[in-house]
């Protein structure tokens, strides 16, 4: 390892070594994987992100899905990221803003806010995917229209979601140099729990050719004590596998076992029907 202006400067890894250190992780073989990545904590791949979406399906092999969230905040204006989008505008700014937010399209609108593994999932000649304007999936593999068909616009990450298809399958997550705060998949143990707080949502779709505002009430998201959640399901005993993929720390486990063991602590760590954060 070699410094470069105070900073430490690794090689670059290829492809064939990161499929290894994946395997290696655990995920299995010609089964499901839910993926988050921070490629800049991976460090460098030859072959960058491209490299990274072959590596995670030769790691899965030819019978194995995919699967990322390719969520689109951006075309709300009830998303934080419009929120702080619209900070300092003036009215007449924000109206002029709001008239030129582009509609969900599957196929086009990218993923600015998921990264870099999500956009190069998402814009994969072989990928499908779903049809909510704010909290899409995007998947590769055989089970691909499985997990992503379905998508009910008005349930961002519930039942009619793929995070529920997910469930079903019995699939893995992959937290590649991020933490429990972004594991989308507790959010499912949100829909499970009684008496959740509702929120209504905006976002802007097409419909029959024309552009519109849509309006839609479901659960209020907050992962606002996901780590601590993540933390609680480590210390439970559940499989997690750790270990390292490049630079990057890693963890694998199943989504059941991190949704049922969410439901149960956000039952004892939750008030019903406040949302906390």
């Amino acid at each position: 390892m070699h410094k470069l202006d105070g900073r430490p400067h690794r090689p670059a890894i290829g492809e064939e070594v990161l499929t290894e250190e994946l395997r290696a992780l655990g995920i299995r073989p010609g089964g499901v994987l839910l993926a988050h990545a921070s490629l800049r904590s991976l460090g460098p791949v030859h072959g960058r992100s491209r490299a990274v979406v072959r590596a995670l399906r030769a790691a899965l092999g030819p019978q194995g899905t995919l699967v990322v969230p390719t969520f689109t905040p951006e075309n709300s204006d009830t998303s934080l990221v419009y929120r702080r989008r619209i900070q300092g505008l003036t009215e007449r700014q924000v109206a002029e803003l709001r008239s030129t937010m582009p509609p969900y399209d599957r196929r086009r609108t990218p993923a600015l806010s998921t990264g870099r593994l999500a956009e190069e999932v998402r814009t994969h000649p072989e990928a499908l995917r779903s049809d909510h304007p704010q909290t899409s999936f995007a998947a590769v593999g055989p089970l691909s229209h499985r997990i992503v068909s379905g998508h009910s616009r008005g349930c961002h990450l519930g039942e009619c979601s793929p995070l529920a298809r997910l469930y079903e399958e019995g699939a893995q997550v992959l937290l590649l140099g991020v933490g429990f705060a972004s594991c989308t998949a507790f959010h499912l143990a949100e829909y499970r729990m009684p008496e959740q707080p509702m929120q209504e949502y905006h976002c802007v779709i097409r419909v029959r050719g024309e552009r519109i505002w849509w309006s839609y009430t479901d659960v209020a998201l907050d992962d606002s004590d996901f780590a601590v959640l993540g933390a609680s399901f480590e210390r439970s005993g559940a499989p997690v596998a750790t270990g390292r993929a490049g630079s990057a720390d890693a963890r694998v486990f199943g989504v059941r076992d991190a949704v049922d063991h969410a439901v149960a602590w956000m039952a004892s760590h939750r008030r019903p029907g406040r949302r906390q954060g």
